[in-house]
């Protein structure tokens, strides 16, 4: 991850330089009018004499003195990612370099300005040891929470679920983050591999799920992403009950989810499940005529289709079970076709990033593109990819910085750092490229088997005499019950209509001969 954070400032050999009287004189003078111009506000005149007084004098702490200064202009001119690597290479220096805290402080704020996903938490995790612990009691609470919530975040993503949990639990309500932080500490007491499990699972569980009520019940409207990290409570809401085998309230907690925000796609095809396993099969087919409507036609859901034969099969409907399948098939086969070139060994990672990352989706089926883009660590690349092409579009035109040092090697230092972000980016994406086309060969191989087991089903019922469409036949379709007076029934004509989207119930005959005589 160092690699991320290469600027071309150097100040390792400073200290060994011995300048005259005379030179030390000038570099004092030239620092003493940067910092003028940076009083006086005018950072296109203060940044490049900061930066030589960076790079080039003998006297360390003048030089430190400037390097951070001259983060702190390009925060104020809005160039957050040159700052934040200036801001970086200071918090890397460790408790050596005199002004460590107030660079923190500043790439905290640049992480929050550019919801940078990739590098600041990681820099954060390198520099957050025992004994910075100790230093850094003396930065803003808000700061402070902020560290310890991106710090957690690494460790989650590495395992490290101890570590997390404990920085979580110490972010206060009152922050910022406070949701966040309640979220992905419900996430990590969840996880099946926490240290305990399964010994002290119903501990843990209890304790995942306050994390994720408590996030649903916060109101603080200064919550950052607070509406999309209720959202995700929710989700993981019912996850934790679905694991748990409580599955109306697992349906509940999906049910809850906003109709047509981020997640509500997620939020039908798992209340299917929910659903299914209550043995409410009406409703599970519901919620997935939902997401099957036109309006979802950029979802990738390939296991909804399984779950559609699935539950058709228990009813013994096996025509019904095999046009589920014949859709799937229909849907998704195609994609995995088109998605096996890239897959190769040849196929470099920032080729798919490229793909992701462009508008033109004829080399990706659009529902593989949204899946994979829609990322929140590739959001981020995204980002901040665009954030540095704007800077350095900035370096060329500020017509002060032309023809000055800085301006080519802070331009050159973002693009550095703009490779290694492209080849994050590739790792991500064509990682979720992978498991898209193992999620679609895993349900194709299910496909197989839910056909074999309906095609011995049918034979076991006509070696049987039973004739299902009489079965059939003798049965009545009823409406489903109406929840409440304030609710009306319309039949379902092959309209999907936006304002009944989600709402969707079917009644469904049986033919399983054994147990409607039960």
């Amino acid at each position: 991850m160092n690699r991320l954070l290469a600027l071309t400032l150097s100040l390792c050999a400073l200290a060994a330089l011995a300048p005259t009287p005379a030179l030390a004189q000038q570099e004092a003078a030239t620092l003493q009018r940067a910092l003028a111009l940076y009083d006086a506000g005018n950072d296109e005149a203060a940044a490049p004499l900061l930066y030589d007084v960076a790079a080039q004098t003998a006297d360390v702490a003048s030089a430190q003195k400037a390097q951070l200064y001259l983060a702190q202009s390009f925060a104020r001119h809005r160039l957050p990612v040159s700052a934040l690597l200036g801001f970086a290479s200071i918090v890397n220096q460790g408790p050596s370099h005199p002004f460590q805290l107030e660079a923190v402080e500043g790439l905290v704020q640049m992480q929050a300005l550019l919801d940078e996903q990739n590098l600041v938490p990681n820099v954060l995790a390198q520099a957050y040891t025992e004994d910075a612990k100790d230093r850094w009691v003396k930065l803003k609470p808000d700061t402070l929470a902020r560290i310890n919530y991106l710090v957690a975040s690494i460790h989650q993503r590495r395992g490290q679920f101890e570590q997390a949990r404990a920085l979580l639990e110490a972010v206060p309500q009152g922050s910022r983050v406070f949701a966040k932080s309640r979220y992905l500490l419900g996430v990590v007491l969840a996880d099946p591999r926490f240290p305990g499990r399964p010994g002290e699972k119903e501990a843990l569980d209890k304790a995942a799920l306050a994390a994720f009520q408590s996030v649903v019940d916060v109101k603080d409207p200064k919550q950052q992403d607070g509406q999309r990290t209720r959202e995700l409570a929710l989700l993981g809401l019912g996850r934790l009950h679905y694991g748990r085998g409580e599955y109306a309230e697992a349906s509940r907690a999906y049910e809850a989810v906003p109709r047509y925000s981020t997640y509500w796609d997620q939020a039908l095809f798992e209340n299917g499940f929910a659903r299914f396993q209550n043995e409410d099969f009406g409703g599970a087919l519901g919620s997935l005529q939902a997401l099957h409507a036109p309006q979802f036609a950029g979802a990738f859901q390939p296991e909804s289709w399984i779950l559609k034969a699935t539950v058709y099969y228990y009813s013994c409907l096996f025509d019904e079970s095999k046009t589920a399948l014949a859709a799937f098939e229909q849907l998704y086969e195609p994609m995995l076709t088109q998605i096996k070139p890239l897959l190769g060994d040849d196929t470099q990672p920032t080729a798919v990033f490229d793909l992701v990352s462009g508008a033109d989706t004829k080399r990706l089926p659009r529902p593989v593109y949204l899946w994979i883009r829609n990322n929140e660590r590739v959001q981020g690349v995204i980002r901040t990819l665009g954030q540095i092409d704007a800077e350095k579009r900035a370096f060329s035109n500020v017509g002060a910085w032309r023809g000055s040092r800085m301006a080519p090697e802070s331009v050159a230092a973002l693009d550095a750092n703009r490779t290694t972000l492209q080849q994050v980016g590739g790792t991500l994406a064509k990682s979720r490229l992978k498991e898209a086309a193992d999620n679609l060969r895993t349900f194709g191989d299910q496909t197989e088997i839910i056909r074999v087991q309906t095609a011995l089903d049918e034979k076991d019922l006509l070696a049987q005499g039973v004739d299902q469409k009489k079965l059939l036949t003798r049965q009545s379709l009823y409406r489903p019950k109406i929840p409440g007076a304030d609710w009306n029934y319309w039949k379902f004509q092959g309209e999907f209509w936006i304002d009944e989207i989600g709402y969707y119930q079917y009644t469904l005959k049986r033919g399983c001969p054994a147990r409607a005589q039960e």
